[in-house]
């Protein structure tokens, strides 16, 4: 495995491997056919899918020029048929990965050490659980993904980099990278869980009366100033549409990041080749668009991503981000909704604490026992934290519902 583009390298079992410097080295169909990347399958995710990688890549948001140099793992039968692949990344700093590890780099550079460049086998801007040792469907999954994983070890030995990093990944993804030898991180979400409620109220009667009052109120009072909310998707989401969502995203991005990290054409790429993937949740006031959020439609997961507004007013983000995310969960029947990272807010809002995964390689053994022992301690406190949270949740605890 070398660092040009795409380089192949003989394995046992007359497997190949190659490393390719884009998306566009594999065809759309031949990528949608690995576990996790086709919509007409179950357990569909939108973020591994060709449509969303690619527009990411094309529009220039994740390129060697931000970063994001396309490290990506193919692995081939000895025919050329593709049965695995990881979306990796070849990266000079640690932005846009919301799995932090800018102490780590601080530490080692200090000490005379070079932390970058790393490779990190993730979707770039999107703390969103999937798969990210993508196996084929014909093949045996384990198997195969137990060799990604030492795959990805050895790219990075062989490219010399300073670490491999896969973040935000399934269980089946962790144990398989844990048993190739990747060190064990765990972090918290928040996360709406669908228990097949028939609507919104249904879903109410779950909580303490307390808390149903003050959602009740909330979601009256986000809508006091005029304000109406669209849901867009599909053919829905016109070019106008997303022109007046960029203006959001820019605005509040802006304000809160310094630099957002996607442009304009991203958008338009994801709206040319997945629109029906999308949900824009969208505020009017006064015939005009003044705050929006971006959701992406997975099998039985809604995942939330931006949100952005040239207006404040007061609950209109847990309205747009949250209740309403809730509300289209439930009558879509998904099962799930992924609101982003952290935010204890969103935990008076319906939303449960969930651990999320990741695992990371670091060649330097020194780097690597400090970074163990640092773990062991941030798991333990995670544990706790989302066991302190569960407990604290607004469900009803004894409490009789509404009306009894």
């Amino acid at each position: 495995m070398q660092r040009n583009n795409e380089e192949r390298d003989g394995s046992a079992g007359g497997q190949i491997v190659r490393l390719a410097g884009s998306i566009s080295a594999f065809s759309p169909a031949e990528w949608n056919m690995l576990a996790g990347t086709n919509r007409d399958l179950p357990g569909y995710n939108p973020f591994v899918s060709h449509a969303f990688l690619s527009a990411l890549e094309e529009s220039g948001a994740a390129s060697g020029r931000t970063g994001w140099a396309g490290a990506h793992i193919r692995l081939e039968a000895a025919d050329g048929t593709l049965i695995g692949a990881i979306p990796c990344y070849r990266k000079t700093h640690s932005q846009g990965e919301y799995v932090f590890d800018h102490g780590w780099a601080d530490a080692f550079e200090r000490a005379g050490g070079a932390y970058y460049p790393k490779l990190q086998a993730s979707i770039p801007f999107t703390p969103a659980t999937g798969p990210r040792l993508l196996v084929a469907q014909t093949e045996p999954a384990e198997t195969t993904r137990r060799y990604l994983a030492a795959t990805l070890k050895a790219a990075c030995d062989q490219l010399e980099t300073s670490s491999a990093h896969v973040t935000f990944a399934t269980e089946p993804d962790t144990e398989a990278l844990r048993e190739a030898g990747f060190l064990h991180r765990t972090d918290q979400q928040f996360h709406f869980h669908n228990d097949g409620f028939a609507g919104y109220d249904d879903f109410l009667a779950t909580l303490a009366s307390r808390k149903r009052k003050a959602l009740k109120k909330e979601r009256r009072e986000a809508l006091a100033a005029g304000i109406t909310i669209d849901r867009l998707t599909g053919s829905d989401i016109t070019e106008a549409a997303w022109d007046d969502f960029f203006a959001f995203y820019m605005d509040t991005g802006g304000r809160k990041w310094g630099r957002p990290y996607l442009n304009r054409r991203f958008f338009s790429l994801i709206g040319e080749r997945m629109a029906d993937d999308i949900l824009l949740v969208m505020a009017r006031r006064n015939g005009r668009y003044v705050a929006g959020a971006i959701n992406f439609i997975g099998t039985d997961t809604l995942f939330g991503r931006n949100w952005g507004c040239i207006e404040d007013h007061p609950f209109l983000h847990f309205e747009v981000c949250y209740h309403q995310a809730i509300d289209f969960a439930i009558e879509r029947g998904l099962r799930v909704v992924e609101a982003g990272a952290q935010g204890e807010h969103k935990l008076a809002r319906g939303y449960r604490p969930v651990t999320t995964h990741s695992a990371h390689y670091v060649r330097h053994p020194g780097l690597r026992k400090a970074i163990a022992d640092y773990l062991v301690r941030e798991r333990r406190e995670i544990a706790n934290a989302n066991a302190y949270y569960e407990e604290h949740a607004p469900f009803r605890k004894g409490e009789p519902p509404e009306g009894g």
